[in-house]
This record gives C-alpha cells, sequence and structure tokens, in this order.
C-alpha cells in the first residue's frame, strides 16, 4: 500500500475542513483557510517504457506497491526500425509516471575513460523528450549529468539496500573489508566501510596493457622516435624548442604499475563496491589478487547489473562468490547461466518516489543518510 511505504503525517495533524451553512458559504466571522497547494489535482497512471516482460517487471513490482494498475500500452518497432507506441487507454488530464529500465545515458561512463583532449563531448537532456517535466533515476555514473536537465532529477541512492543486503545476507560480514577496485572508487567504498564500521583496502595498477589502452590515448604522448626528414628537425633528446633558446623536457609516457592491494585483506571477506558491473575483466582480475592475498571470500556489489557479452561465464569461472546487483536493469537471463548473481529490488523507494513527486510532499527523507559520495 503506498501510503504505508514510509510514515506520513498522523491524524491529529490534519485541518478539520470547516464548516459550511446550507448556502454553501462558511458562517459569518469564519475565514475559509487557503487552498492546499500540495493536495494533487488529478490521477496519475504508471506506464512501462517497454512491452518485453524482463523489462515490465520493475514496471509492475512498483504499480503493485503503489496499490495501482499498470497502464496498457504496446510498444514495438516497426520493419523499418521505428519505434511505435500504442497507449491503450485515456490519460487526459493524467499525471504520467513512465518507467524506462535501461536509459544508461553511456555518455556518463565514457567521459570518464582516458580518451585525448580534442574528444569533444556535448549532451544536452531536456529535449530527448517534449513534455518531460521530472526525472527519477538511480545512481548515475557521474552526478553533474543533472546539471544538463532544465527540470528537476531526483538521483535515488541503492546504497541502503546493499547495505542492508550485507548486513543481512552475508556471514560473519563483521570479517569483512570494503575494497576500491581503483583509486578512483575509493570515496564510494569509504562511504560504505564507515557505515558499516569495516577497514578499507584499494587497489591499484592494472592487470595489462592492451592496444585499446594506447589507442585512448593512456600512453600519451607516443614515445620520441628518430625520424628521417629534413636536417635539423630531429628530437634525439629533448623536444624541439618553440623559439630560439628554449628546451622543453621529454614527456613521460604515463604507465601503471601492476595490480597492488593497499591494505590488509587477509583472512577476510573482501566486499567490492562499484555503481556498474559492465565488463567484468576488471572485477575478475582483482578478485584473483585479493584471493592470492588471502581474502576467503569475495563479493561485488553493485546498483546496475549490465553484464553484458561474456560477463556470465566469466563470473562463473572466477573466484567471485557472488555479483549482487539491483533491478534497475533486467538481468534474468544472465541469472539463469550464472548462479553466483543475486538481485536487490529497489522498487520500493522508486514507488515512494513516485507518490510523494504526485501528493507534493518533501523528497529529503528518501536521502536520509544518504552521502555525496554514494
Amino acid at each position: 500500500v503506498p501510503h504505508t511505504l514510509l510514515p506520513g503525517p498522523s491524524a491529529s495533524s490534519r485541518k478539520t475542513p470547516p464548516t459550511v451553512s446550507a448556502s454553501g458559504r462558511p458562517p459569518s466571522g469564519s475565514h475559509a483557510p487557503p487552498p492546499d497547494m500540495n493536495v494533487p489535482k488529478t490521477g496519475y497512471r504508471v506506464f512501462s517504457a517497454n512491452s518485453t516482460a524482463a523489462c515490465t517487471e520493475l514496471a509492475k513490482k512498483i504499480t503493485e506497491r503503489l496499490g495501482v494498475e499498470l497502464g496498457k500500452s504496446v510498444v514495438y518497432q516497426e520493419s523499418n526500425r521505428e519505434t511505435r507506441i500504442d497507449v491503450k487507454e485515456s490519460v487526459r488530464g493524467q499525471t504520467i509516471f513512465i518507467i524506462q529500465t535501461i536509459p544508461r545515458y553511456p555518455i556518463s561512463y565514457y567521459v570518464t575513460r582516458r580518451h585525448r583532449g580534442r574528444a569533444v563531448l556535448s549532451y544536452r537532456g531536456s529535449p530527448l523528450v517534449p513534455g518531460l517535466t521530472h526525472i527519477i533515476t538511480m545512481d548515475l555514473h557521474q552526478k553533474e549529468i543533472q546539471g544538463f536537465f532544465s527540470f528537476p532529477v531526483d538521483n535515488l541512492r541503492a546504497s541502503p539496500f546493499l547495505l542492508q543486503y550485507i548486513q543481512e545476507e552475508i556471514p560473519d560480514y563483521r570479517n569483512a573489508i570494503i575494497v576500491a577496485k581503483s583509486p578512483s572508487a575509493a570515496k564510494r567504498a569509504q562511504s560504505y566501510a564507515e557505515r558499516l564500521r569495516l577497514g578499507l583496502a584499494v587497489l591499484h595498477g592494472e592487470a595489462h596493457c592492451s592496444e585499446s589502452d594506447m589507442a585512448d590515448g593512456r600512453h600519451s604522448p607516443p614515445c620520441v622516435r628518430n625520424t628521417i626528414g629534413h636536417p635539423g628537425l630531429e628530437l634525439p633528446c629533448k623536444q624541439q624548442a618553440p623559439f630560439p633558446g628554449i628546451e622543453l623536457p621529454i614527456m613521460m609516457a604515463k604507465e601503471k604499475p601492476p595490480i597492488t592491494v593497499v591494505g590488509d585483506v587477509g583472512g577476510r571477506i573482501a566486499i567490492i563496491v562499484d555503481d556498474i558491473v559492465d565488463d567484468v575483466e576488471e572485477f575478475v582480475a582483482a578478485a584473483q589478487i585479493l584471493k592470492e592475498r588471502g581474502a576467503y571470500k569475495i563479493y561485488i556489489m553493485a546498483t546496475h547489473g549490465l553484464l553484458s557479452a561474456d560477463a556470465p561465464r566469466l563470473i562463473e569461472e572466477s573466484a567471485i562468490d557472488e555479483v549482487v546487483v539491483t533491478n534497475t536493469v533486467p538481468h534474468e537471463v544472465q541469472k539463469l547461466q550464472c548462479p553466483k548473481i543475486k538481485t536487490v529490488d529497489v522498487s520500493m523507494i522508486l514507488a515512494e518516489a513516485i507518490r510523494r513527486i504526485h501528493n507534493g510532499e518533501s523528497m529529503a527523507y528518501l536521502f536520509r543518510n544518504i552521502t555525496v559520495d554514494d
């Protein structure tokens, strides 16, 4: 029942409606209270933006918690690959909430990858859907993307649900240590460690250097080479100065050391926390290093389980004991391929966000005890 998901106003706090005379006017000497701006003026309907069973699963769970039926619509692709949407009911005068499980905004992920400065990325969110007035999302990879929208964005967090899973489903979690798989993930890991009263370890370095690493600018600028050209243009030791008398030092190529563990994981349960599990090679390599350093169980905790390509097979064959993700992205097929993948349901907080937005209530309650680094 939606109104019992979180505490609401008590009966004693509700205002008693003013008495009205037979003429329909308030009695003399009384003043009608101003209209409550938070009272919804219309009803609302919830639709799924995709008609496949996997994508409507989250939408059905949300509507069940709200006590409403899922809106009747059909989404399909025509032969020319155009997407068609057929709404099977009237929505005139209604507030519409559309549940879409895969609006991943890949730009927010790749903007942090190691591209050269000349690769320009631009994005603007509001023109995507005319009439869109509010977005409820969960754990954006880059929180700054909220600034690209010209309307409110509520970026909810999955950390309370993942923390609850750790406390209730991992035996002897007090003997665990929270692990960041890279220094850039250390703040998120530290946030988890502080709330669980656990230690922190950080993985530093990388397993190998592939050709794709060379292409993305990680080893730029390229090493100095002696080329045959016009006399006087060679750069044997130092780069040619743009002005006479100015010499530039040799630019050293960027290089990361092999993976090392900063922190003691021996005899501990290692819990790696992140926001996305997509290509799992890095997680598999990290798990192997942690196992070699003495960790006897290894868990991966993340919000979005994309689990692309051969991820289920790689997880099944790795030293990872469990991969725990939420149901923000459908992954039922991957779970059939790998029993190590577990799911945490976050439909409760999404349903409550819908209820509060529709009723004009504050969203602050949904962000209590949430840190900026989550």
